[in-house]
């Protein structure tokens, strides 16, 4: 059996709310209590959507304000079951834990770390009753175990919302254990604790990686079953998951570390005029050098070295690694100059993590350096013989396509399937769709079956499920899937399949292979892809070369899509707008 989904997900619905009360509840933290008919169910441009519902103590809203003001101009399109996220060049945005959400009131109530800047908290700073606010969410809820014998809940003051939360209205029967690191006494808030609790201040500056991690070590390791929930800044967390994973052996459905912000080494720049914009220097293209030595860190466990031995030699480490001190002496320069270690210089005591050596030891982080994304991006390098010949970059590069590759990996197609665990959250608007009213069958295909799997389960939809995937991929997809004992993994006869991310992988020649293998199961297919960037990601404008580096196509969109199903014998039926860039296509046997 595989363990208790982690989160709950919820329907997407863009909410407007207005301001009704602001007071202090520390000098260091103000509370904006919001209220408004949309937090109940409400209808608008003639779609139903429901109440307002943020049940887990450390659920996220993400709200939407604007640099130039307008706001209107950056909110997201509302779908019928999810968000549409437009581009918008002066959208911000900005995740807020609800602090209490009271229903029979009509309120929500937020609270705002004061701390000078920022957009969200200058908005609180400037909120006067009547005073509109957009916002999107919660995506999901925290789902703990439901047996613990302890909770440990550790966090910097952005954390005491979910933290308060959690000790108001309990939603587990254990007794609680609380960390706080604040910047100063002033900080401190009255919370509910019961019986057995405890609860621990230190001061220390915002973003403290030492002071929070000696903190976390000195808190009494309890005995029974436990959970650990964290959240502080992104970098301050990281040796404190590395400390929880390998000292304390936490597994993974007994831990959650959430970097709720991320603190910025340099200050923001003030506003540029257009004067000052057209002396500006050119932009210059940074060279790949950093990145490829910071791969090389990884593969060698250079980083992980100097992490569980802080200050080694250089000819210790060599020892450790096991690569010559002259080839050590090649990367050790380099990795200094990029903050991946320091004390790299002669006559230092020796070698010790720096900054950027840090936000290595992030298990989602080093993956940009050797995971999937990071291979992808090393087939790059062929870009121009495949624009110039056609094929895909990946195939000029390894001599086989991605398919071929990632059918025969377990560990990379794992990475595939990790990678459309989002889709999880988008997946509303395929299962509401009336389709499913006269499914008894599903067949699933792609990395993301485990999704559609999760995501029918949380809809209340039961049809029968088979898998129909390579020996490697159904090995990976039961590690994943909801309840792996209540599916056929075996292929066969359905009244729909459905394909998840199952193309993005596949050249156009092995897209219309499975297409056509798909109709020799079923008379109805759904593909589920991404047809065009995702407007709120920062690295929109990558996403066709990314595509394009995996199959030799760029993001497939509807007409390429209607391409591709034509030439198996398939129709076009409609498509289901998910949101994100994400579309289902409903497919009929020609």
């Amino acid at each position: 059996m595989a363990a208790q989904r982690a989160y709950t997900t919820h329907p997407l619905v863009l909410r407007r709310v207005t301001v009704r009360s602001v007071h202090q509840v520390t000098p260091r933290m103000r509370r904006v209590v919001l209220g408004g008919e949309e937090l109940a169910a409400f209808t608008r441009d003639g779609t139903g959507h429901p109440a307002f519902a943020a049940p887990g103590f450390d659920d996220h809203i993400k709200l939407i304000l604007a640099a130039d003001g307008d706001v209107h101009a950056a909110l997201p399109a509302q779908l019928p079951h999810g968000i549409e996220w437009t581009p918008a060049e002066h959208r911000l945005t900005r995740d807020y834990t609800p602090r209490r959400v009271d229903p029979e009131a009509g309120e929500l109530h937020l609270d705002f770390v004061v701390h000078g800047d920022g957009p969200a908290e200058a908005w609180s700073a400037a909120a006067r009753e009547g005073d509109e606010l957009w916002f999107v969410g919660p995506k999901s809820s925290l789902r703990l175990p439901e047996r613990l014998d302890w909770i440990q809940l550790v966090g910097d003051e952005t954390a005491l919302p979910a933290i308060g939360r959690f000790l108001d209205e309990r939603p587990l029967d254990a007794p609680a254990h609380v960390l706080v690191t604040v910047s100063d006494d002033s900080a401190r808030q009255e919370l509910a604790l019961r019986e057995g609790d405890t609860v621990t201040w230190v001061v220390a500056e915002p973003g403290d990686a030492e002071a929070l991690e000696a903190a976390v070590r000195a808190l009494p390791v309890e005995a029974g079953e436990g959970y650990v929930w964290a959240a502080a800044e992104s970098r301050a967390l990281l040796p404190v998951r590395r400390y929880l994973q390998r000292d304390r052996k936490l597994p993974k459905d007994r831990l959650n570390v959430t970097g709720y912000w991320h603190r910025e080494e340099t200050p923001a720049p003030e506003a540029e005029t257009t004067a000052d914009a057209a002396v500006r220097e050119p932009a210059r293209i940074s060279s790949p050098l950093p990145w490829l030595v910071a791969r090389a860190a990884l593969q060698l466990g250079v980083v992980d070295a100097v992490a569980d031995a802080p200050g080694l030699s250089a000819v210790a480490l060599a020892a450790r690694v096991g690569v010559p001190v002259a080839g050590v002496g090649v990367l050790l320069p380099l990795l200094s100059s990029y903050g991946v270690v320091v004390g790299a210089d002669d006559g230092a005591p020796g070698l010790r993590l720096g900054p950027a050596g840090e936000e290595l030891l992030d298990e989602h982080e080093r993956e940009e350096y050797t995971g999937h994304e990071a291979e992808l991006l090393l087939a790059l390098t062929h870009l121009a013989p495949a624009l110039r010949g056609g094929g895909s970059p990946w195939r000029l590069a390894s001599g086989g396509t991605l398919h071929e590759a990632v059918a025969q990996d377990a560990e990379r197609y794992g990475e595939l399937v990790e990678e459309c665990e989002e889709l999880v959250f988008l997946l509303g608007g395929l299962t509401a769709d009336p389709l499913w009213e006269s499914i008894g069958t599903c067949l699933l295909t792609g990395p993301g079956s485990a999704s559609v799997a999760a995501a029918l389960d949380d809809a209340g939809r039961r049809p029968r499920l088979r898998v129909a995937e390579d020996a490697v991929p159904v090995a990976v997809l039961r590690g994943h899937v909801p309840a792996p004992d209540r599916i056929d993994w075996t292929a066969g006869p359905a009244d729909v399949a459905v394909a998840a991310k199952a193309l993005a992988h596949r050249t156009d020649e092995e897209a219309v292979l499975l297409l056509a293998r798909l109709a020799g199961w079923t008379r109805t297919a759904v593909l589920v892809e991404a047809s065009r960037p995702d407007g709120l990601s920062p690295h929109a404008a990558e996403a066709a070369l990314h595509a394009y580096a995996a199959t030799g196509s760029p993001l497939r969109d509807s007409a390429a899509i209607a391409a591709l199903a034509h030439r198996s014998g398939w129709e076009v039926e409609r498509t289901i707008a998910l949101g994100w860039g994400t579309e289902a296509t409903v497919l009929r046997r020609a």
